[in-house]
């Protein structure tokens, strides 16, 4: 199919979408321009000859219009993100801004400005644009979000998406953490949302609420998962055709490291203790 580049997609937003080595069922990553005269790019994700150069392509057509571009910004550290961070900071010569969390992370990548919760950039403009930062982790150490509060409008990175789901897994991921931000971006009231896959979440608030509510529902077949093993516990494997029965086998790769989650929040919570050969046992 496709994809339609770029486009509008909000008060001083373009979207570009790029091929990337992302999970199914997505195929790209979405970047954002940001701004009407300074522009701030976000999500510098593919690594790919061809839509590089398409990507640079979009990126000079600013100063054109009487733009210019000022910074290249990382949501978090995976692949699928900052697969063209160093090469486009050095063709546009701007600098990388990140969380320190994410910086840490990418050792191999100069990032030129920490980014920390409570930031503001401010971009240049008729309407100057003030974008809060916010630091959102839980799908990735460093992940951070950003609000236009007087637009309505948030870029959210991987914390949400229209199209797939989002993997909280046992290294990067925290499901507690994860579970907390989504709680503060329902708080926001935003109008829209701008998410590294798919489209343009219209309501935002209604979509944070329910991939809380899906977690959670999740969670207690976790919890429910204790009642077919035995009582001294079981590890992953066995927990797993259980807590995920409604899951199709081929996915169970993948929802092996969200059940591993879902289990190191139990655990921290003291309601699901480790046992001796690594596996877990529910608390009495």
């Amino acid at each position: 199919m496709a994809v339609a580049r770029p486009r509008r997609v909000a008060r001083g937003v373009e979207l570009f979408p790029a091929r990337t080595p992302t999970l199914p069922p997505a195929t790209h990553t979405n970047s954002y321009a940001v701004g009407e005269r300074e522009v701030l790019l976000v999500e510098p994700a593919t690594p790919f000859d061809d839509e590089r150069r398409d990507w640079l392509t979009w990126a000079r057509a600013f100063e054109g219009q009487g733009r210019r571009v000022v910074g290249i910004l990382l949501t978090h550290h995976h692949d699928d993100h900052i697969g063209g961070a160093s090469f486009f900071a050095d063709e546009l010569g701007v600098p990388l801004l990140a969380h320190p969390a994410t910086a840490a992370l990418l050792p191999k990548i100069r990032v030129d400005r920490s980014l920390a919760d409570g930031d503001v950039i401010t971009l240049d403009g008729t309407s100057p644009m003030r974008l809060a930062v916010l630091h959102t982790p839980g799908h990735a150490p460093g992940h951070v979000c950003l609000f236009d509060e007087e637009a309505g409008t948030t870029i959210v990175g991987d914390m949400v998406a229209s199209e797939g789901t989002i993997l909280i897994e046992p290294v990067d991921g925290d499901m507690i953490a994860y579970l907390a931000q989504l709680d503060r971006l329902a708080g926001l009231s935003a109008h829209v949302a701008l998410p590294a896959h798919g489209e343009p979440i219209d309501d935002p608030t209604q979509l944070f609420r329910r991939y809380i509510t899906h977690r959670l529902a999740r969670e207690a077949k976790v919890v429910a998962a204790f009642a077919s093993v035995p009582a001294e516990g079981a590890g992953l494997d066995v927990l797993l055709p259980v807590a995920y029965a409604d899951t199709p086998r081929l996915l169970w790769p993948i929802a092996r490291m969200s059940l591993e989650a879902h289990l190191v929040k139990l655990v921290r919570e003291g309601r699901v203790a480790r046992t001796n050969d690594g596996g877990y046992r529910l608390v009495a």
